[in-house]
């Protein structure tokens, strides 16, 4: 296991900036991953380089032949990660404006009539724009409701809602509240069942850092990720998107299938082959393989391994520091024992707001997030009767010290109160 190597765990932590200061305020524990992960230096590096390059793609001398190379490199990159064979890689502004429009796309494109359908447990990055794109084209949105006590939406909910009218529907792969993954291929299978033709868009924001994602083995035709989530950097989006979703908004006498408008940013490609490679190098410490998808799988499981160990000892509690299930007025969302629970336990505190619980962290040097019950969470905290929740995030590089130093700080704000 990951966490088992420390030679193993201190190479992977040296790979990142800031992996354990902040740059404004200096030594801090970094749980807030679910808002951003860490950086890889490598990405760093590569931003900078790239930001510097005057040059542009499709012009008649070497730096811009060099730069379209780095870019179909990038797009094959990505295809590894994904496994994705046929359709386009593209990018965008973020994975917010990819999945409006891939949603929007397909909701406009879909045949006359029908229905669309999402999950109550979707981030508005999905479901407001699956909600304002039906409204538009007059189809009926209906909502597929998750389990409030598992923090899951499963194949059997979205089978009863599913109709052979259902034109679009959304999944969400992870969610950044409860923490949970949800089972793609099954999800999908389910849908097709219902609505063979229908068109299949997947937020996969949350989930892309913490384990595998197989777009061959899914039968979707839409992935979405934000890479600054997943050790890149903000600024692109980057999605797959299939052969039967074609773009709506394309230059008059361009490709009907480009999806990519205007110059393309060089840089992003270039980091995200970054990430790759860096989870190449991962997968080939821990088992490897003899193809780099191999070693891309390989570096996935030992990521969700690793971080199942430390959401369980954060949960259970580690040597003499216990769980946060035996804490005091402490409640975990999702239940104790969730195999979906992907890298993230969101809790909350009897008499305590979660703001001022992130605060009290935020003193003791352990870096965390409050989720309200807004746009944003609100649809699943309300459900729950909770105004907020105490979010711990966590990724591979983190660490079980970090999570006992978490505990130990739990454990004195919790006598406290």
């Amino acid at each position: 296991m990951l966490g088992s190597d420390p030679k193993l765990i201190e190479a992977v932590r040296g790979r990142f900036a800031h992996v354990d200061t902040c740059p404004f305020t200096g030594e801090r524990i970094f749980f807030e991953n679910a808002g951003g992960a860490l950086t890889l230096n490598s990405v760093v590096e590569t931003s900078a380089k790239f930001a510097a390059i005057p040059d542009n793609q499709g012009r008649d001398n070497p730096a811009s032949k060099e730069l379209d190379a780095i870019i179909a490199n990038g797009r094959q990159d990505a295809r590894e990660f994904l496994n994705a064979r046929s359709g386009q890689i593209i990018v965008g502004e973020s994975g917010t404006e990819l999945l409006f429009r891939m949603i929007m796309t397909a909701i406009m494109q879909a045949p006359e009539g029908g229905n669309v359908v999402g999950t109550t447990l979707e981030h508005p990055a999905s479901s407001s724009a699956a909600r304002t794109w039906a409204e538009k084209a007059g189809k009926p949105y209906h909502a597929v409701a998750h389990d409030d006590s598992t923090g899951l939406v499963t194949a059997d909910a979205y089978r009863a809602v599913v109709t052979g009218e259902t034109r679009v529907a959304t999944i969400i792969h992870g969610s950044p509240v409860s923490g949970m993954g949800m089972d793609i291929r099954a999800i999908a299978a389910a849908i097709r069942d219902k609505s063979p033709e229908c068109l299949i868009v997947v937020d996969g924001i949350q989930h892309a850092a913490h384990g595998h994602v197989d777009i061959d083995a899914y039968g979707i035709d839409g992935y979405v990720i934000s890479p600054y989530k997943a050790f890149s950097r903000h600024g692109y989006g980057l999605a797959w998107v299939s052969d039967r979703i074609v773009p709506l908004n394309k230059l008059v006498g361009g490709p009907d299938d480009r999806w990519e408008l205007g110059t393309r940013d060089t840089g992003a490609y270039a980091t995200w082959s970054d990430v790759v490679s860096y989870l190449d190098w991962l997968g080939s410490q821990v088992g490897g393989g003899d193809t780099r998808r191999a070693r891309i799988e390989a570096a996935a499981a030992a990521i969700h391994d690793h971080e199942t160990s430390l959401t369980d000892a954060m949960i259970n509690g580690v040597g003499n520091e216990p769980g946060l299930k035996d804490m005091p007025g402490l409640t975990i969302l999702g239940g104790l024992e969730n195999p979906a629970r992907e890298g993230l336990v969101s809790f909350t505190l009897a008499g305590r707001d979660a703001t001022e619980v992130v605060s009290d962290l935020r003193e003791r040097g352990i870096r965390v997030h409050a989720r309200k019950a807004d746009h944003y969470s609100g649809n699943v905290l309300k459900p729950l009767g909770l105004q907020s929740c105490v979010r711990v995030s966590l990724c591979h590089y983190n660490t079980q010290a970090e999570v006992t130093a978490l505990l130990a700080a739990m454990r004195e704000i919790t006598s406290a109160d």
